[in-house]
């Protein structure tokens, strides 16, 4: 990998466009899929719950979950567009030509990162827009929406490419999945309010960084955190920045990325 102070704008952008391309190319898989599966999300707490049952911040049970379910689908599907990529790569024995070309570690890791971040902000704004049909959504504060679905995006972009190197099969990134990004985003706030939790749990929810981007996000909607804003701000920030030091590392290093 190329250790030189310029940057590479050609390399780095064809790496972006590929990883774009590549989640673009099975639309109906990576975009629509998403919208579909958020969607019954949606109906199935509808008619559990009700559509007016009260719920939090001066708004229905629905209006509180929409915002989470959509934040649910940026983080799922921007991890999953990295760490497959990255796996796929390594089983069939293509990370070389990745690797070779003379981009630096921090070039690799933005241009895979920002193709995974761009597919969690399509989704994303696909699931609002088909969400607002049957939701009425509030727009509280845009800087908020923005800023969390961006910085979550890159997050789980992160965190994916930081599963696909580490993992060595199938496997292993199904185990990541299952384990860290589905239990940490189900038990984020995501479906319910953790002011509502028992004060051990609650503490514990404090220590997730997937609470405080829902948590923020959904502030952006409905005008109501669970935690000072400002402190989700700090938190989300400094989780991008921590995660993409061990990213660069990783490519600077070719940690379990050459033999």
């Amino acid at each position: 990998m190329r250790q030189a102070e310029t940057i590479n704008w050609i390399g780095l952008q064809t790496l972006y466009m590929r990883e774009v391309r590549r989640f673009m190319k099975v639309y109906t898989q990576t975009v629509v899929a998403p919208v579909v599966t958020t969607l019954l999300f949606l109906a199935v707490f509808a008619l559990a719950i009700g559509r007016d049952r009260a719920g939090i911040g001066g708004v229905s049970y629905i209006e509180f979950l929409a915002p989470g379910l959509i934040m649910m689908a940026i983080l799922q599907n921007a991890f999953a567009n990295t760490s497959s990529s990255i796996v796929i790569a390594k089983v069939q024995g293509n990370i070389v030509d990745t690797l070779m070309p003379p981009l630096s570690a921090h070039e690799l890791t933005f241009g895979i990162a920002m193709g995974g971040a761009t597919r969690g902000i399509v989704v994303g704004i696909v699931v609002a827009l088909a969400m607002a049909v049957v939701v009425d959504l509030h727009l509280s504060h845009w800087f908020f929406i923005v800023f969390h679905g961006v910085a979550a995006s890159v997050m789980l972009s992160l965190l994916g490419t930081i599963g696909g190197i580490w993992s060595e099969k199938f496997d292993h990134i199904a185990a990541v999945t299952n384990f860290v990004v589905t239990p940490l985003s189900f038990l984020s706030g995501t479906f319910y309010s953790v002011e509502r939790l028992p004060e051990l749990f609650q503490t514990l929810a404090h220590f997730n960084p997937f609470f405080y981007v829902i948590d923020g996000f959904r502030y952006g909607f409905i005008g109501h955190a669970d935690m000072p804003v400002a402190l989700g701000l700090v938190v989300v920030a400094a989780t991008d920045v921590f995660l993409w030091f061990v990213c660069y590392r990783m490519f600077a290093t070719g940690y379990r990325l050459k033999a």
